[in-house]
């Protein structure tokens, strides 16, 4: 009896990728794709300093994304890594860019449906038994701003964690898929990746190993997501939920925390606070992740 569930539906997102399936191709592809993403950030970064040229402190604002202007300049800046992915799928591995998505047939209507299950339950909350950090929400942007710069905020968003998705879920785990058959290497792998890039001491201090093992976790529902759907329409659905809830609803005062309509009453430093608020955060994805499954079903 496999440890794993069906994953039969995997074969239409790494349909794709099978013909060019080679180790070193995949391998050779993340070298071309972070010298690409270099090279654009170089163009980025430059273009930046220029527009902000009369402004001295954003390179701190940029450091925490404490304002609007410097979150907007984070976020945008994470289409260079879907751009590099896009460019060295089509030269190297010679297939259509899109297909890291997996079947966009699949793909689109899959993240609506998940998309709308994760606003089902966000509402569902809203009306069981209130709960919150441990102290009152503190206000950061006035709201009548926020509404104003919601839409662009959620294009920002959307941009971050589709980068993240196509680079994780899609290429990565289609390109390993292709070439070895066991989840144990192309699911366990990119989500171990992807906890790595989470991982930062320095910001999280004792709590860090705990942020890392949240990624890790939500990296292996994403791809138990994406290897049950056939495509990453449905954690990108989950993904860009979470990160709405993390960046532009209520978030930490010290990170990442320029669109946020709300504050935590706690910051990074913080450890204790931070991290008995950390197991509702567990909690919270995996109810997301169920909720997604249930959504797939119908």
């Amino acid at each position: 009896m496999s440890l794993w569930p069906d994953y039969s539906a995997h074969g239409l997102h790494t349909r794709a990728a099978e013909p060019r399936p080679e180790l070193w191709r995949l391998l050779l592809g993340i070298v071309a794709m972070v010298a690409v993403y270099v090279l654009l950030s170089l163009f980025y970064q430059q273009a930046i300093s220029e527009l902000t040229r009369f402004r001295p402190q954003f390179t701190d604002e940029l450091m925490a994304g404490s304002t609007p202007l410097a979150m907007y300049v984070l976020l945008f800046s994470f289409g260079l890594i879907s751009l590099s992915v896009f460019i060295v799928v089509r030269l190297l591995h010679q297939r259509e860019a899109l297909s890291v998505f997996g079947p966009t047939i699949l793909a689109a209507p899959q993240f609506f449906r998940v998309f709308t299950a994760m606003l089902v339950l966000a509402a569902v909350l809203m009306i069981l038994p209130p709960y919150g950090y441990g102290g009152p929400s503190v206000p950061n942007m006035a709201f009548g701003l926020w509404a104003l710069v919601l839409p662009l905020s959620l294009i920002a968003v959307f941009v971050q964690v589709s980068a993240e998705e196509i680079f994780f879920r899609g290429y990565l785990q289609q390109q390993l898929a292709a070439r070895f058959a066991s989840p144990w290497i192309w699911m366990v792998l990119p989500s171990v990746l992807f906890a790595l890039g989470h991982y930062q001491p320095v910001e999280a201090g004792q709590n860090a190993i705990m942020i890392t093992v949240w990624a890790g976790l939500f990296g292996l529902l994403m791809a138990d997501l994406t290897a049950r759907s056939g495509s990453i329409g449905p954690a990108l659905a989950v993904h860009f939920f979470n990160n709405i809830s993390a960046l532009l609803l209520t978030s930490l005062p010290d990170t990442l925390s320029g669109l946020a309509l709300f504050h935590t009453p706690f910051g990074m430093e913080d450890a204790a606070q931070l991290r008995a608020w950390l197991p509702v955060d567990f909690a919270m994805m995996i109810v997301s992740w169920l909720a997604a499954r249930l959504a797939l079903r119908r």
